[in-house]
């Protein structure tokens, strides 16, 4: 496929062909596979870094990222640095001579040897509508604040934390029922199909640069573990979104019986229930809930340590005990 032209796109730099244009992708979780699977179907991706394999399993065996599996099916070579702050980690980017580089949840921060390694410069896929939640977690933290919408922005990268200037957003809303996996999926995809899309926009410079207002951001720091656990003096709706919130990983929990309890699905009571204090488990018909600060929580899914998922229903059948309880302690 031929292409006898030029596009210019300042002063100082000229762009060939798109389809020539050498890509190379940095990204890690299953969160990056569809930028990389679209750009491997419309471009050339000469080069691929990712983190390395990680112990994973009980049996604590190597585990490629998703990412290296996509990588190594399309026979793209791949680099897997533990660091790239070294000016000989960074060489084999160098080998590479990519045009552009493109981010998506990596998992380091880039230095200024990579930054300003391609002409293109670094642009990142953020699963955020920047500067709203900036960092490592922006999908579980829009779920925790309520938020309507969130979206994806493409942003050319500085030596900040999802500070550099912006050159496409896209918003979609965040429906009621979201939960943390549904989100970045939907993200993910949408990530993608803008690459498709603005791509040749940003390389051709038809997408100015828009600067960040810091003024507006909020920060949206890495889940932990420990963040899954359950506060019963918060309000119902809280509660709602923050199981939804960390949905897969690393799930919501609280404490009964002197043993962890996740609690995988449930939904708001809407109806008022008599005075009690906050993580007392009570009968509201046929259903059990959980007073909360405001509101009741109504368990769908529950999961003891060391057991198997199961309803709600059949978790009381086995043990009855758990009505008139208290969580949490």
């Amino acid at each position: 496929m031929g292409c006898g032209h030029k596009f210019a796109i300042s002063e100082s730099r000229v762009l060939e062909c798109p389809l020539m244009t050498r890509i190379v992708f940095m990204g890690t979780p299953d969160f990056a596979v569809p930028g990389l699977q679209a750009l491997i179907r419309t471009r050339q991706v000469v080069g691929v870094v990712t983190q390395p394999d990680k112990p994973a399993g009980r049996g604590k065996q190597l585990r490629p990222s998703p990412i290296k599996v996509v990588a190594q099916a399309a026979s793209i070579p791949l680099y897997q640095p533990k660091s790239l702050r070294s000016e000989a980690a960074a060489a084999p980017l160098r080998a590479w001579q990519p045009d552009i580089i493109i981010v998506a949840a990596f998992g380091q921060i880039l230095r200024p040897r990579v930054l300003d390694l391609p002409p293109h410069g670094c642009l990142n896929i953020h699963a955020s509508l920047l500067p709203r939640w900036r960092g490592a977690s922006p999908i579980q933290h829009a779920i925790l604040a309520g938020d309507a919408e969130t979206g994806v922005t493409l942003m050319r990268m500085d030596a900040g934390l999802d500070t550099g200037p912006m050159l496409a957003q896209q918003a979609i809303p965040i429906h009621a029922d979201e939960t943390a996996a549904s989100l970045h999926d939907r993200l993910a995809e949408l990530g993608a199909e803008m690459l498709e899309t603005r791509l040749d926009d940003i390389l051709h410079g038809r997408l100015p640069p828009i600067a960040q207002n810091d003024d507006d951001a909020t920060y949206a720091p890495l889940i932990k573990k420990e963040d899954g656990r359950l506060d019963w003096t918060k309000t119902a709706a809280e509660l709602d979104r923050h199981i939804r919130a960390m949905t897969p990983w690393p799930g919501a929990f609280t404490e009964w019986d002197g043993r962890l309890l996740k609690i995988l699905s449930a939904q708001v009571m809407v109806d008022p229930l008599p005075p009690g204090e906050p993580g007392e488990v009570v009968m509201a018909g046929d259903t059990a809930v959980i007073r909360t600060r405001e509101g009741g929580i109504c368990p769908e899914k529950l999961q003891s340590a060391g057991k198997r998922a199961m309803s709600a229903a059949d978790f009381l059948r086995g043990r009855p005990e758990f009505i008139g309880s208290k969580l949490g302690i």
